[in-house]
């Protein structure tokens, strides 16, 4: 996608009044270039799942922005197979459902920021950016839901990391990622092709057991093998 190309989102939100809100908003800044707005999992994974078929590079999605409950399933059916499909789509939950156990699940799923559907049309387009640009925004309450969560956990001591569980590359790239360089920005950075970036993460994920950019940064710093 070249620099100032639009990004290329997929809604999924069973309320139609909620998706063609989405669908305005993000469509009346120019950024956004809408490939499809459905309403259920099985039209998700379609989606999905056919753009990856698609060998072509602009069939790539940049952003899911996706409800957690849907009519035929779970919306973190569609994170998961998005983030494996699709490894540089930055997912962004809004929903109605603030409580730990729906937001944690997000997170494990591959959600990289966390709304509620309060959220005005502002906070929405600030919290696409930032999540863009590789930060994980969430809901104040959500965020104080997931401090009292981690000052709740007991404290356990950091294990060893593995010397070579990531090459050079893949630590490079995953450096930029946690300083908050986007993909694009890391093609530029490092003269090589987005789907070498995609391969690259690809690989980070699996070997860290982790499904989204805010969850391998965060393994990674805790094994040791970037910096914090």
């Amino acid at each position: 996608m070249g620099a100032n190309a639009p990004h290329s989102v997929l809604i999924v939100e069973d309320d139609a009044s909620f998706r063609a809100r989405f669908h305005r908003i993000l469509s009346d800044t120019g950024n956004y270039r809408i490939v499809a707005a459905v309403d259920c999992v099985t039209a998700a994974l379609q989606v999905v799942r056919r753009r990856t078929r698609e060998l072509e590079a602009d069939t790539c999605l940049d952003l899911l922005i996706v409800d957690l409950g849907l009519p035929d399933g779970n919306g973190l059916t569609v994170i998961q197979e998005t983030v494996h499909l699709h490894p540089q789509c930055a997912v962004m939950v809004v929903t109605v459902f603030g409580d730990e156990e729906h937001v944690v699940k997000a997170i494990e799923a591959g959600a990289s920021g966390y709304l509620l559907k309060d959220s005005g049309p502002e906070q929405l387009l600030g919290a696409l950016d930032d999540l863009l640009g590789g930060g994980s925004p969430v809901n104040p309450m959500v965020a104080r839901l997931l401090l009292n969560r981690m000052r709740s956990a007991p404290a356990q001591d950091t294990p060893e990391a593995p010397a070579s569980i990531l090459s050079e590359r893949e630590t490079e790239i995953l450096t930029l990622v946690a300083k908050g360089f986007s993909f694009a920005d890391i093609c530029r950075l490092l003269g090589i092709s987005t789907n070498t970036v995609k391969t690259h993460v690809f690989r980070i994920y699996r070997k860290l057991a982790v499904n989204s950019r805010s969850q391998a940064v965060y393994e990674a710093t805790r094994l040791g093998l970037i910096d914090s």
